[in-house]
Formats: structure tokens, sequence, C-alpha cells
């Protein structure tokens, strides 16, 4: 079996999310799952300490071949039943008490949540990197002028720091969102009622209870309320916070991509952007990639959390696996290449003015409908040429035009609260920790 080097999925390979999503790093996490659950068994006495520092050790120093464990695992349907007995031959002093009272499942969601967890702090921190970035564009372009456009066509003015601020506006909701996450660790044992540790425990169910707290202690996650085995919400939200970090992360590739236009100019990246065919391209290629992960995370997200059957589902558990590397992969590889997108964005106002102009004083129709009536409105826009020149020449124009002031044809005085609108949003930035 050949590793997954990102060949087709270039948004993630080399970045932290490969690293922290990887067969190893997942391996890592179940090992970590085991040390933490025997650890947490010493401490209430449930099994010898010596017996869970053996483990503890024996996990920490584990080698095992994700590859090799992938196909012993096709005879569980999951790779912990593989996992647990390489694990137990392994401290062959302490192997009665490897995995105690545990249940595959929660091994496997507990690494599941330990990654997610990590790959998570990777994207808060990208995304405060590119909201950094964002806020001085923002800041810097509060008066840049250009034009907006709505269904692909020139609308009304805006400026640039507007609609960085907008970028701004969505990023900050999907980081709030993932610093709500409270990830928690699994434990049921084998059908969620913990009985296999409240038969071994003096204080019967409120030592197993109690165990769960301890165990989630050990791993670093939240502790749950009961076990989750067939109740996924966690994992529904986990997914839904992803993909509406995606598809946040996706907004300012999209636009870019529209704006670095060769027929529009007004940003181009810092990549390169090489075509193998045409030499005088510099495609968007950070934005390309960046917008490719945000269309294909709300789909992964969208088979996360299944209802499954009873007190186990058989598939829709299994089903989960890898949509979640997946879109923790792409999430994490979008943000990690779209704070490199951001950084390196260049600017072109002048460019933006010039587009604005290019209706001819058009852009501020809006304005004028409130001046002129709509009869002449429709003849003045109908005009060829720039509004003033063509009207100027225009007799039956020429009283309405007349009674236009030069400055209601000027992008820039009809700009509406947008200053207001980026400094509202700079506010809301700036007030977060």
């Amino acid at each position: 079996m050949s590793a997954d080097g990102g060949l087709l999925a270039p948004v993630w390979a080399g970045t932290r999310a490969e690293e922290i999503t990887s067969d190893a790093a997942w391996l890592r996490a179940m090992l970590e799952a085991e040390a933490a659950l025997a650890r947490a068994q010493a401490r209430l006495e449930l099994i010898p300490a010596a017996a869970a520092a053996a483990i503890d050790r024996t996990a920490a120093a584990l080698v095992l071949d994700p590859a090799d464990l992938a196909r012993r695992a096709r005879q569980s349907a999951n790779p912990v039943v593989p996992l647990v007995s390489d694990l137990r031959r392994a401290v062959p002093g302490a192997a009665s008490y490897a995995h105690l009272g545990a249940t595959s499942q929660d091994i496997l969601d507990s690494a599941a949540m330990l990654v997610a967890t990590r790959a998570v702090r990777a994207v808060v921190g990208d995304l405060s990197a590119i909201m950094r970035e964002l806020c001085e564009l923002a800041e810097r372009h509060k008066g840049t002028v250009m034009a907006a456009r709505t269904l692909g066509q020139q609308a009304v003015p805006t400026t640039f720091g507007l609609k960085a601020a907008g970028w701004l506006a969505g990023l900050l909701r999907a980081r709030d969102r993932l610093r709500e996450l409270r990830l928690p660790a699994q434990l049921g044992g084998a059908a969620g009622t913990l009985a296999a540790v409240a038969e071994r425990a003096e204080a019967g169910p409120a030592t197993a209870l109690l165990l769960v707290e301890v165990f989630a202690e050990e791993i670093g996650l939240a502790a749950p309320a009961v076990p989750w085995h067939a109740e996924r919400s966690a994992v529904t939200e986990l997914g839904a916070a992803l993909a509406g970090t995606a598809q946040a992360l996706g907004k300012p590739a999209t636009d870019i991509v529209l704006m670095a236009q060769t027929e529009v100019g007004e940003v181009a990246e810092s990549s390169t952007g090489a075509s193998s065919a045409m030499p005088q391209k510099r495609n968007p290629a950070l934005s390309v990639l960046v917008r490719s992960a945000a269309l294909q995370v709300p789909a992964y997200a969208q088979v996360l959390g299944q209802a499954g059957e009873h007190e186990r589902a058989a598939g829709a558990w299994q089903a989960e696996w890898l949509p979640l590397r997946e879109a923790l992969r792409l999430t994490g590889g979008a943000a990690e290449t779209a704070a490199e997108l951001v950084a390196g964005l260049r600017v072109f106002p002048d460019r933006m003015r010039a587009n604005a102009d290019l209706a001819g004083g058009r852009l501020v129709a809006e304005r004028l409908s409130a001046h002129l009536d709509p009869r002449t409105l429709k003849r003045v826009l109908s005009a060829e040429g720039p509004l003033r020149e063509a009207l100027a020449a225009e007799g039956p124009l020429r009283d309405a035009m007349a009674a236009v002031p030069d400055e209601l044809l000027d992008p820039e005085a009809y700009l509406g609260a947008a200053a207001e609108l980026v400094d509202r949003i700079l506010a809301t930035y700036r007030e977060q920790p």
C-alpha cells in the first residue's frame, strides 16, 4: 500500500495539515488513547500503577506499519483490533490491563477527536494570520474605489477596503465557530454502559463515570456527559464548522481569481502560477487551490454524523473516517495556503479606478435615478460614450444634465456607508481575543 502524498490534493501537500492527519499521526493518536486510558485507570486504582506505566511507555515507543495494520483491519472492520493485539504482545507483563473496559470505538473516536483538535488548532492559527493581513488591507484601502459586481456585471461603486473587510467578517465567524467546538473523548465500553469498568470497581457505577472524566483529562479532550457511540452530533458539528471555514476561505479565493483576470487586473498573486503550455501565463494558483478545497469540504461534511442503528452503527461509523480526515486535511491546507495568498497579494488601485470608469459614469446610475425622472434617465443611460461628453451635444437632454452636478457622476462620491462598515468590521475584529 503506497502512502497518500497529496498528488491529487496539492492544497494540503507539504502543509501542517498533512502531518497532523497522516496515517502515522492517526495511529499515534490511537496509541495515545490507550496510554491515557491506562493512566486514568491507575489513578483510580483500577489497575496497578506499574502496569499503567508499562503500557504508557510501550505505547509511546511502539512503531507499527500503518499499511500492515490496515490490511489486518479488514478482518475486524476497524484498525483498533489488530493495534490492541500488537500492544498487548509488546507489554506481556501488563497485557491483561491494556484496553481494559474499552471497545474499539472508544479508542478510534477518541483518537479522531484528538487528531481533529490538533488540526483545528492549526487552522485557527492560520485564520488569525489571514485576518491580521485582511485587517491591514481593509484599513489601507478603505477609500480605494472599485466597481462592485453583481451577477458578474458592474453594479455601483464600492471600495476594496470593504471587500477585504467582508472577507474578514466571514473568517471571523468561522474562527469563532471553530473555537467554540468542545470535542469530546469517548469511553463507554462494549455497548455504552461502562459495565466492564463498573464490575471491577469497588464503587461500581460511580467509579465508572468518574473514569470517563479522568480519561478525558488524561487525553486532553472534553468529558462527555454520556458515551456517544451512536449519537454523532459532535462529529456533525465538527464537519459543519470545517465546511463553514472552507467556504469562508473560498470567498476571497474566488474573488481573487476573478479580479486577477487579464482583462481586469485589479490584483495579482505572489505565486508564479506557471502553465505547462503557455509561458506567458501567471495563473492564480494559490486561489485555485483554496477554492478547490472550499468546493470539496462541504461534500465530505455531509457524510459525517450519519444516524446509526442501535448502540453501534454497522457502516455509518466506518464511513466517517475518511471524509473526516479529508475535511480536516483540505480545510487545514486551504487555511495555510490562504495565509500565503493574502500575505503576498498585490493590489492595483489605479486599475480598480480605471475599471470603475469603464462605463463612462453609468456606475452611478442608481444615484442619478434620484435626480432624473425615469424617462429622462433611460435616455441618458442609452447615450453612447461617456455620459458628460455624449450628453453635452444632445439638445433635448442638455437641460436635464445641467441640473446634475459633476460630483454626482464621481464614484468616490457615491460610496454610501462603505467606510463606516469597514470601521464596524474592524472594530469587531479588534475586540476579539
